[in-house]
């Protein structure tokens, strides 16, 4: 089998590069649903200090930032492999109209973050009562002379007049 450098070389710089991204910042997988009136946004962040995790909202965008520093004890060891460094994590989804941005709720338990989004009261669906020979609204609103309730109907000229 031959050596072929461009390859060799494309290997090499596409770990060294993927390592150097990762190292700055990174994505966080998450779980977005619709549960009833509120949307829930899971994200794992498993290692990080919960005061290290923002979550903010401007211009219906939500966005969420972690920091986890590498640990400065040297504890006395010889480190035989540390993977675990320093992180930082940012991750952005795009709200709909239909949030409640006031409302919004966030928990860190078990590595997860968990972010409640609720629903706006007038997003939500609603049941229309249906009435049986109830007549629709706009002609509920008629008065007996055929016009709008509180307006005088115009008066109309016969068809034939007494005057000749």
């Amino acid at each position: 089998m031959l050596f072929d450098t461009i390859q060799e070389l494309d290997r090499i710089s596409s770990g060294f590069f993927s390592e150097l991204s990762r190292a700055a910042f990174s994505t966080t997988p998450v779980n977005l649903y619709r549960e009833d009136d509120r949307y829930v946004l899971e994200a794992d962040l498993p290692g990080f200090d919960p005061k290290s995790i923002d979550v903010s909202v401007d211009g219906g965008l939500l966005t969420i930032r972690a920091e986890r520093t590498a640990e400065s004890e040297d504890r006395g060891a010889r480190w035989l492999l540390r993977e675990r460094g320093a992180a930082s994590v940012v991750r952005q989804v795009a709200l709909g109209q239909d949030i409640d941005l006031d409302a919004i709720a966030a928990d860190y338990r078990d590595g997860v973050l968990k972010v409640t989004l609720p629903v706006r009261a007038d997003a939500l669906p609603r049941r229309v009562a249906v009435v049986e020979g109830a007549a629709p609204a706009r002609q509920q609103a008629i008065g007996e002379a055929g016009s709008p309730a509180g307006e005088a109907a115009p008066k109309a000229e016969p068809a034939h007049s007494a005057v000749s």
